[in-house]
């Protein structure tokens, strides 16, 4: 067991999740149960994920979790894109985010990659 809150990866990821709230809250009140849900659901699972992942035993299961963290991150960084078409956020708000999303994509990748190469290894 790893304690996530020692991770840079799920410490990026919880900023994220902050700022995903911080900037669903000026979306259109019509949006709460649509898009701003699905935002914050999204940016959630990526922390909790990396968290739960951390609880497992084995990096097996950690692998699987660190995956499902990884599919949500796309998600996010779709739900983003789509938050911009329909200008709900700004350009520059829309890049601080989009970057955040991929640098937390980048980690997992990398995460992932040093995982695999140590359940090869032993």
């Amino acid at each position: 067991m790893k304690d996530f809150r020692s991770m840079r990866v799920w410490e990026k990821a919880h900023l994220l999740v902050l700022d995903s709230y911080k900037v669903t809250n000026a979306f259109p009140k019509e949006e709460i149960f649509g898009l701003v849900s699905q935002i914050r659901r999204a940016a959630v699972s990526v922390a909790a994920n990396i968290a739960e992942g951390c609880g497992k035993r084995g990096n097996g299961e950690f692998h699987r979790f660190l995956n499902i963290a990884t599919g949500s991150a796309s998600e996010l960084e779709y739900h983003f894109l789509l938050s911009r078409d329909l200008q709900f956020l700004d350009q520059a708000g829309y890049e601080r985010l989009q970057a955040a999303v991929v640098d937390v994509k980048r980690m997992l990748s990398s995460l992932i990659r040093k995982i695999e190469a140590e359940r090869l290894a032993g």
